[in-house]
C-alpha cells in the first residue's frame, strides 16, 4: 500500500460483498475500510478522511425500502459534505438509488455489479471530490481577501461604456466575449465579470485554449478515462467538468485549431460532450467568456474561424480600450500596482514624484496594463528614496528618444513622430499632417489612436 493510496469507505451488511469489494479494490491499490453496520461507518467517517465512500443502502432494518441507506447517506453528508458517496443496490430498487442521488449521492452501482464499471465511477467521484475540495479551498482565500480585493479601475471616459455594458450583461448567464490588445486587461475583466454574475461563488476555470497541443486539446477541455490512450493512466476531469455550474474562460479563443472547433461548438449548442475513450455523455452547465486580440470578424471571414462559433461565443462582445486612450486611469492604476510591489517585496517607496506622473501619463504604452505593471513594478525595486522619480522608471518621452526609433515598436514610435512634427508646426494638426504625408482624417484618426491631442 502506497503512502498517498485513496481511502475508500464501504459499507454493506453481506459478507461476502464485503470480500469481493475488498479484493477489487486492494488489487488497485486503494486503501479500503469496511462496516456492515451504520453505527461503525458513521464512526469511521468520523474518526478518518476517506477520499469516497460506497454504500449498500438496506441494512438490518428491512432489505427492500432502502430507508437507512438514505438515512446513512444523509448523516455521512452531515459528517463531510465534500465526501463522494456511491450508493449500491439490487436491480429492483433503482428508483430508490434515483433517490439517493438527489439527495446528495454522486452515482450508483446496481448489483451484481461490472468491476471495470465500478472502478471507473470510483475513480470518476474521486476525482470530482478532488475538484470539489481544491473549489471550497480557493473560495476560502478569496473570501479571505475578498475585503481587500483592489477595485475594477475605470474612471476614463473611454472606459465609461464598457461599465455601462458590465452592469447590463454581467449579472446575465450570455455568453461575452472580450477584445482587445495585448495587455488591456482582458483576464482581469473577465474575472469582474464572474465576480458580478450569479456564479461568482461557483468555479472561475480558465485555459488558455490558444496554447493547447491539438492533441490534447480535447483530453484537456472534456477530460478523458483511464486508457483512452497510451498515457491515459487514470481518469483525467476536463475543464468543462470543472467549471460546471460556474464560469469557463477561454483565452486566445482566435488560435483554436478549425478541427477542434466544431468540438467546442457541441459543447456550447447542446451543453453535452464525452470523455475521451468514453461513450457515456454528460452534461454540463458553465458560462463562456472568451477573450481574443485578433479581430474575429476578420478572421472568420478568412476562413480560420467558423462563423457558428463565433455567433456562439460573443453573444455580447465587450471591446476594451488600449491604455493610451485611457489617460484619466493611468495614475490609478499605477498606485494599485505600487501598493501591490510594497506588498509584494515588503516596502519600498509610497508615491510618485509629479515628474514621474507626467512621463507615465505621456507614454504611448503600446504594452498596455500589462507593460505598465511592468515598469512600475521595476521602478519600485530601484527606486533608491521613499518617491519614484522619473529617472526611476527608465522610459524615454522626450524627442530626443527619436535616437531609439530603430529599437521601438511601431505604435511608440508612429506616436513620437506625431508628437514630433506637431511641435515643429507650432501644433498646427495640417501642417503636421501635410508634412508626414497623411489627409487630415488620417491624421485625426492617429491621434485619437494615441490618445492625442493638437496641444501634445
Amino acid at each position: 500500500m502506497t503512502h498517498d493510496a485513496k481511502r475508500i469507505l464501504v459499507a454493506d451488511d453481506h459478507p461476502d460483498v464485503i470480500a469481493a469489494l475488498q479484493l477489487l479494490f486492494k488489487a488497485e491499490s486503494y486503501d479500503v475500510s469496511t462496516s456492515n453496520r451504520p453505527a461503525e461507518v458513521l464512526n469511521l467517517a468520523k474518526s478518518a478522511d476517506f477520499d469516497v465512500a460506497l454504500i449498500d443502502l438496506n441494512y438490518s432494518e428491512d432489505t427492500t425500502s432502502g430507508r437507512e441507506g438514505l438515512r446513512l447517506l444523509g448523516q455521512l453528508r452531515e459528517i463531510n459534505p465534500d465526501l463522494p458517496i456511491i450508493v449500491m443496490t439490487a436491480w429492483s430498487s433503482v428508483s430508490v438509488a434515483v433517490q439517493a442521488m438527489h439527495e446528495g449521492a454522486g452515482d450508483f452501482v446496481e448489483k451484481p455489479w461490472d468491476n471495470q464499471r465500478l472502478l471507473s465511477i470510483v475513480r470518476n467521484q474521486i476525482a470530482l471530490g478532488e475538484v470539489r475540495r481544491s473549489e471550497k479551498r480557493l473560495a476560502a482565500e478569496n473570501a479571505v481577501l475578498r475585503g481587500s480585493e483592489p477595485e475594477f479601475i475605470a474612471r476614463s471616459s473611454a472606459m465609461q461604456p464598457v461599465l455601462k455594458l458590465l452592469r447590463r450583461v454581467a449579472p446575465s448567464r450570455a455568453n461575452v466575449l472580450i477584445s482587445g490588445e495585448h495587455g488591456t486587461g482582458k483576464s482581469l475583466l473577465a474575472r469582474h465579470v464572474h465576480r458580478l454574475s450569479d456564479r461568482a461563488e461557483k468555479p472561475l476555470v480558465t485555459v488558455n485554449v490558444g496554447g493547447l497541443a491539438e492533441a490534447v486539446f480535447e483530453s484537456e477541455m472534456f477530460g478523458h478515462v483511464k486508457g483512452a490512450f497510451t498515457d491515459a493512466r487514470e481518469d483525467r476531469v476536463g475543464r468543462f467538468e470543472m467549471a460546471d455550474g460556474g464560469t469557463l474562460f477561454l483565452d486566445e479563443i482566435a488560435n483554436i485549431p478549425l478541427a477542434q472547433q466544431a468540438k467546442l461548438l457541441r459543447v456550447l449548442e447542446e451543453g453535452e460532450y464525452e470523455r475521451v475513450g468514453s461513450s457515456r455523455t454528460q452534461t454540463t452547465d458553465v458560462r463562456v467568456i472568451s477573450a481574443t486580440n485578433a479581430k474575429l470578424g476578420e478572421v472568420t471571414r478568412d476562413g480560420a474561424f467558423r462563423e457558428d462559433l463565433l455567433f456562439r461565443l460573443n453573444t455580447v462582445e465587450i471591446a476594451l480600450p488600449p491604455l493610451r486612450q485611457r489617460f484619466e486611469d493611468i495614475e490609478p492604476l499605477c498606485m494599485l500596482f505600487l501598493s501591490q510591489a510594497r506588498k509584494r517585496y515588503g516596502g519600498g517607496p509610497a508615491a510618485f514624484s509629479e515628474d514621474a506622473l507626467e512621463v507615465l501619463k505621456n507614454h504611448p504604452w503600446p504594452g498596455n496594463i500589462r507593460e505598465l505593471n511592468h515598469v512600475v513594478e521595476r521602478a519600485a525595486l530601484m527606486a533608491s528614496g521613499d518617491r519614484i522619480d522619473a529617472k526611476d522608471l527608465e522610459l524615454n518621452m522626450a524627442p530626443s528618444g527619436m535616437d531609439d526609433l530603430e529599437s521601438m515598436p511601431l505604435e511608440q514610435a508612429e506616436r513620437l513622430l506625431i508628437q514630433a512634427a506637431l511641435e515643429r508646426n507650432a501644433h498646427n494638426v495640417l501642417e503636421a499632417a501635410r508634412e508626414l504625408g497623411l489627409s487630415r482624417s488620417a491624421m485625426y484618426r492617429r491621434l485619437e489612436k494615441h490618445g492625442l491631442n493638437e496641444t501634445d
